[in-house]
């Protein structure tokens, strides 16, 4: 459906920039529009060809005042059947810092209709942390296979959501930079939502650089390391349609900035700028905002996406049916290529059909012969015109449908790039 990557990574019609102060969760920075985020270095396309995008580390903050950042927005809208792939080479990382790679539904509070968080976590964590958001009645169900560590609450409605922890170390912070980075993939369908991660060394053939881009295999990509299954969520009850969205935030009230959190792996990080009103004090308690976000921007010279491509794929025909019998998502081939054929065949079905609508058009035109037959007919006959061209047209689109579908389905939750 769509890749972002190289020099279109940043297109005006692709991401809508926030633009404002975290006014949704009381994080410590400004999100800058798109212009500043472009003129000052917050969002750009390095010489790599990798999309760029991080917390101003070169601004010195005083005390009461916000850092800037960044938070966009895709503007395009992903519905169950569909497949997202994240390609990163370094995450963002440090005291302080909350970055997401997540997905929402149009109107806040996304929870009401759902929310998916593929990549999170705060602070120097150790590994990445996977979570759903939604109204009550939605509750975590893994696939016995699950690589990840399921939390302790089920309940996708509580404020922190069902969570999902990743083992691999490599999933997050300086490990995940220094393996070379990797990818995230996640599918978004009627039988549950899945999550994949591949440290770089561990890529799937099908995700290589050397591999075509569609169709995508995705049969031996082995079990979701977080998967949720429809059987006691119902994804189409709890989520709509889906926006992607890329932000770092820093600190919060209830994250990063918790004093036990943030104590609890930076609390013996000295502070920033030492002269502030609250990290000055003695004894020194300390602070998620004063420590960090106050003072020289070096602080968050780790605090960058760094992103090779972001693909979506949507689904030939959505999916009805249940996971398979090892309760992992469907899977297949995603995606066919339309074949060179596909333009003449069908051509038949509308060319005669048309044939027949041309023919009894004709017909109902020319009426009968008599004078006193066509006054009484001409009132009725445009009337009967009409009707017959909706219905007809109707008839040939729905022919139309049946056969294209009927030739280019390709599996339960088979993805096209479109």
């Amino acid at each position: 459906v769509r890749e972002y990557a190289g020099d279109t990574f940043f297109d005006d019609n692709l991401w809508t920039y926030y633009g404002l102060f975290d006014n949704l969760t009381n994080g410590d920075v400004i999100y800058v529009d798109r212009d500043t985020a472009m003129n000052g270095g917050l969002t750009y396309v390095s010489g790599q060809s990798t999309a760029i995008i991080r917390v101003d580390n070169y601004t010195t903050v005083p005390f009461n005042f916000k850092r800037n950042t960044v938070r966009i927005t895709s503007n395009d809208f992903y519905d169950q059947g569909s497949l997202w792939i994240f390609d990163a080479i370094h995450l963002p990382f440090g005291c302080s810092v909350w970055p997401a790679w997540w997905s929402k539904a149009t109107t806040s509070p996304y929870t009401t209709i759902g929310e998916i968080d593929i990549i999170e976590n705060i602070n120097l964590a150790q590994t990445n942390q996977m979570a759903l958001h939604t109204t009550p009645g939605c509750f975590h169900t893994s696939a016995p296979a699950q690589p990840g560590a399921s939390g302790a609450d089920p309940d996708c409605s509580t404020p922190s959501g069902c969570l999902v922890s990743d083992l691999d170390p490599r999933s997050w912070g300086q490990n995940f930079a220094a393996a070379g980075g990797g990818i995230f993939a996640t599918q978004f369908d009627f039988t549950g939502i899945y999550i994949w991660f591949w440290s770089r060394a561990d890529v799937p053939a099908t995700l290589l650089p050397s591999a075509q881009v569609t169709p995508l295999d995705i049969s031996q990509w082995g079990p979701p390391t977080a998967s949720y299954l429809a059987a006691t969520c119902n994804i189409s009850q709890f989520f709509t349609p889906q926006q992607l969205v890329l932000n770092i935030d820093l600190c919060v009230t209830r994250r990063a900035g918790v004093p036990s959190i943030y104590q609890s792996t930076c609390g013996n990080e000295p502070p920033n700028d030492p002269t502030n009103p609250v990290s000055s004090q003695n004894p020194r308690i300390p602070a998620c905002y004063a420590d960090n976000v106050v003072g020289p921007g070096s602080r968050y010279d780790n605090a960058y996406f760094e992103i090779n491509h972001i693909r979506t794929y949507t689904t030939v025909v959505a999916s009805t049916a249940t996971p398979a019998s090892a309760n992992l998502p469907n899977v297949g081939v995603i995606g066919n290529q339309p074949s060179a054929n596909d333009a003449a065949r069908t051509l038949p079905v509308p060319s005669v059909v048309a044939w027949i609508i041309r023919a009894i058009t004709s017909l109902i035109s020319h009426g009968p012969s008599s004078s006193t037959r066509a006054i009484e007919f001409g009132p009725i006959k445009h009337y009967l015109l009409s009707c017959f061209h909706i219905m007809s047209y109707l008839c040939i689109m729905d022919l139309w449908r049946a056969e294209v579908e009927e030739e280019d389905y390709v599996a339960p939750t088979g993805f096209r790039s479109t």
